[in-house]
């Protein structure tokens, strides 16, 4: 028999919760396209930052890049499950890559969309 897992609380399950985040974060960082939307996101903040923007409206950029960040890491979470359950190429795990793909692109058309109506709107008012 399992011995009982012993639950953290208070301050220690603190700790350990953010120890798992920064563990998932190590785990992120070392893909690609998660280093190209931290890129992405870099040089937004500088555009909007070089156009005037309003504290609102950088505070909008950043809520939209971490919720971009947030579905990223769990697309990658789906492909790691897939991956380990389901090694052989099949339709179904093909299907629940591609759902993740979509919702990431979806978070950064959002993203754009605001960059461009922001920056856009910046511009022409000046």
């Amino acid at each position: 028999m399992k011995p009982a897992v012993t639950k953290l609380t208070g301050i220690s399950h603190f700790f350990a919760a953010a120890s798992y985040s920064l563990g998932g974060f190590l785990r992120l960082i070392k893909e690609a396209a998660f280093r190209q939307e931290l890129l992405f996101c870099a040089v937004s903040l500088i555009l909007l930052l070089s156009v005037g923007a309003t504290l609102s409206e950088f505070m909008i950029a950043i809520v939209l890049f971490l919720a971009l960040f947030a579905v990223e890491a769990l697309n990658t979470a789906i492909e790691e499950v897939i991956d380990r359950i389901s090694p052989e190429i099949s339709s179904v795990g093909k299907h629940a890559k591609d759902l993740g793909s979509f919702a990431v692109l979806c978070m950064i058309g959002a993203c754009g969309l605001f960059l461009i109506f922001t920056i856009g709107k910046h511009l022409l008012l000046g």
